[in-house]
């Protein structure tokens, strides 16, 4: 038992060596200005400070932010009039003017390095989403859309915080078939509804059926994609749909009810 705790001890000490000479040689830089922090993956007070985190009351169904706490479990007026076909969804920040800019150099400059810290505010926010998942699921793109972009900004997320809690992550049961316009092309949450309508199927039903399915994404705007990705892994047999993006866009004040 001593000699294991010493072996623990001294790989622990070397670990944090090695880190202190890569900080020295390479010094971890603010992952959105890129600006020295202290840090691995941490943001500099400047950036820090214009980022709008949602951390007060929300509603329970989707995640929209209430400007006054209504209590727990506590619907927003959207979600009465119109369910989403996920059990649950919970973003970590506003998707403003400050937090678009980040989400943005994920999606379209290749700023994969941004990863690492989405990643843990992931983990740190929907820690209770995370621990009832059995399996994280990215909501994917059109092979179209992939091979245009070369990458899945949302496999590349649900992939490290796999790497973080150990949960398994399935890539391939849930696809893209139709190769839908952009939603942030189109002008009303109706017409997103209608875009993705259709726009999803489960490749692989065992990989499914009769478990807690986690669907994570960089940006949740009217929920529409995320609800059409639920039906369809409901249908497929998933005991339940949860919902874990970086971002949401939060139109005007939400009305709980």
């Amino acid at each position: 038992m001593t000699a294991t705790f010493e072996s623990g001890a001294r790989a622990a000490g070397l670990r944090k060596a090695v880190r202190g000479v890569l900080d020295l040689l390479l010094p971890p830089l603010c992952a959105i200005c890129r600006k020295p922090v202290s840090e691995a993956h941490a943001l500099c007070p400047a950036c820090w400070s214009e980022i709008a985190f949602l951390d007060g009351p929300a509603c329970a169904r989707c995640g929209a932010p209430f400007e006054v706490d209504p209590g727990p479990g506590t619907l927003c007026a959207a979600c009465h009039a119109e369910p989403p076909a996920f059990d649950r969804a919970l973003s970590v920040l506003r998707y403003d003017d400050a937090g678009k800019k980040p989400i943005l150099a994920l999606k379209r400059a290749d700023r994969h390095d941004l990863v690492p810290a989405f990643a843990r505010w992931l983990e740190r926010a929907g820690r209770e989403l995370v621990a009832e998942a059995d399996v994280l699921m990215p909501v994917p793109l059109h092979r179209r859309r992939l091979w245009q972009r070369r990458y899945n900004q949302a496999a590349l997320l649900a992939h490290r915080i796999s790497r973080l809690t150990s949960k398994p992550v399935d890539a391939l049961a849930l696809v893209r078939i139709k190769p839908t316009p952009s939603q942030g092309e189109m002008p009303s949450a109706k017409a997103r509804r209608r875009n993705v309508r259709g726009a999803f199927k489960v490749a692989r039903p065992q990989a499914v059926r009769g478990r807690n399915v986690l669907l994570v994404d960089d940006v949740l705007t009217t929920g529409a994609t995320a609800s059409a990705c639920a039906r369809a892994l409901k249908r497929a047999g998933a005991r339940s749909v949860n919902v874990l993006t970086v971002a949401r866009v939060v139109r005007g004040a939400n009305i709980a009810i």
